[in-house]
């Protein structure tokens, strides 16, 4: 096992999943645990210090033992882990002259060899990303330059006799272009045993279940996508009898969406569900908001009032489980390290009510989409629900940006079934990551039938990723695009202009609330 010491990164997560990616498996600690006494430590083979947003010339800056070099393991650090390194064993860091933020090309020292380095820097060179506004200056006795930059030195640095070893930039993220194999060299480096399958996964989580509620009874949160769907099925195997799933129809959904939901659960699965119409209750409390944080923090409050209300109605009922995921806890607060930033509250993380009646159970909090699927794939789940674009809980009230009427939401409803639709006409559908149409509060000028019209713009947003960390836009052939503004323009009334978003994540968000 790899334990991953956590600073307050906004992708830590992802270095779990690169190691996870090479089938070994590993646990995140906050740095402010008590490391050295932990069960975690006596069976890690090796430690990965993460990144951070603070500095390590900060007096009070997040820190762990200088005692963590005396267990004898391989240690990595990675930008902030790597500087903390060096304060730790005698080094110096600075503020850097010239910042480097981005792509970064990094060049090998050749008087230097490390098997970090094995079958990296063929051109004697590695296109790397980097993030920092700190550097080392001075290394602690023992340690070489591996590797460096134009604009600093030090970009890889190690103690071979000691097996540490510190990397400026973030091997973990995209675009690091071999940076899958600089984590692998760090694992053979550590000899750990690569057996961490989506098996072991499974077989874990519904132990850790079994363990966590023995007898007690459950509610599941279900919407119908991958996530909600594979969170029940563990939680069946696990506590066969006293899982009841609540789908809830809170008028937000897609077209015809919460009759498919039924229909296909009902069809595929032998759990028992229970419908709630809450239509009218969701929309009277967002009437009149139009900030998205609000519209967030009343959907999650109005969801468990749903839930405690049917709790009580089935008696017994201890724990309320969800299918949040790590990208969700990420951008709403974080689960491990209290330095990362908030981008946006979801509805089932940030957007939960402070008291709650019912314990949360959430096992996938620590896990992507696509470890998810694997999952799922592994619960013999089927494609249906397993290819399922994402969908957030709030549904379609974040992607009708101002206040929410039940005017905008059939727009929308229409417009979205016709994008997704013309998706599956040219079998694009599974090419993308996430699709879906946002109902702008702007109204424009258009002419139709040598008449003026004064109607709705709506933008057509679809996205590549594989994670949800990271995303780009999905390219379309001016034909698809043409043939679906079309029919949107001609098939509901209401909207006469559409947009394409192009932005990336960063700097934007796949949803736009």
């Amino acid at each position: 096992m790899i334990l991953i010491i956590d600073f307050g990164s906004q992708v830590t997560q992802l270095i779990a999943r690169r190691i996870r990616e090479l089938s070994v498996f590993c646990e995140i600690i906050p740095w402010d645990a008590d490391i050295l006494n932990t069960k975690s430590i006596s069976e890690a083979k090796a430690l990965i210090l993460s990144g951070g947003p603070d500095s390590t010339r900060v007096k009070k800056s997040p820190t762990v033992s200088k005692r963590i070099f005396d267990i004898n393991i391989p240690i990595l650090g990675i930008c902030y882990g790597h500087q903390l390194i060096c304060k730790l064993l005698g080094g110096k860091i600075s503020k850097s002259e010239k910042r480097e933020f981005g792509k970064t090309i990094i060049r090998r020292n050749s008087k230097n060899q490390s098997l970090l380095l094995k079958d990296l820097f063929k051109n004697n060179m590695e296109e790397v990303w980097m993030s920092h506004g700190d550097a080392v200056t001075e290394l602690p006795e023992g340690f070489v330059e591996l590797a460096s930059s134009d604009t600093s030195s030090f970009s890889i640095i190690g103690d071979a006799a000691r097996r540490v070893f510190g990397v400026q930039f973030h091997p973990e993220v995209f675009h690091t272009v071999n940076g899958k194999k600089f984590l692998e060299n760090f694992v053979n480096i550590a000899n750990v045993k690569r057996n961490w399958t989506p098996v072991k996964i499974t077989e874990s989580l519904i132990e850790k279940l079994k363990n966590e509620i023995g007898d007690k009874k459950v509610i599941c949160g279900l919407s119908g996508g991958v996530d909600s769907t594979v969170t029940a099925l563990l939680l069946h195997r696990a506590i066969k009898n006293n899982l009841t799933c609540i789908f809830v129809d809170n008028g937000l959904l897609r077209k015809q969406e919460a009759n498919q939901i039924e229909f296909l659960f009902k069809k595929h699965f032998k759990i028992k569900l229970k419908t709630v119409k809450a239509k009218n209750i969701f929309l009277q409390n967002l009437k009149g908001v139009s900030d998205p944080e609000k519209k967030r923090k009343i959907i999650g409050k109005l969801f468990i009032n749903v839930f405690e209300k049917e709790a009580k109605k089935l008696r017994n009922v201890r724990f309320l489980a969800q299918g949040t995921l790590y990208p969700d806890v990420i951008e709403s607060t974080s689960v491990h390290g209290k330095s990362a930033a908030t981008i946006k509250s979801h509805h089932n993380v940030g957007g939960l009510p402070k008291k709650m009646n019912l314990k949360l159970v959430e096992p996938l909090k620590t896990l992507f989409k696509d470890e998810v699927r694997k999952i799922g794939s592994e619960l013999n789940l089927n494609k249906t629900f397993l290819d399922r674009h994402p969908f957030p809980g709030p549904g379609l009230a974040i992607r009708c940006p101002g206040e929410i009427t039940a005017k905008k939401l059939s727009l929308l409803r229409e417009a979205d079934n016709i994008f997704v639709e013309q998706l599956k006409k040219y079998d694009l559908y599974n090419n993308v990551w996430q699709a879906l149409v946002i109902l702008l509060p702007v109204k424009s000028v258009g002419v139709m039938g040598d008449a003026r019209t004064h109607e709705y713009s709506c933008v057509l947003r679809a996205v590549s990723s594989t994670d949800g960390m990271t995303a780009d836009f999905s390219y379309f052939k001016r034909e698809f695009l043409s043939e679906t503004s079309n029919k949107i323009i001609n098939e509901v009334t209401g909207i006469n202009r559409v947009l394409f978003d192009i932005t990336s994540k960063p700097p934007g968000t796949i949803e736009w609330e």
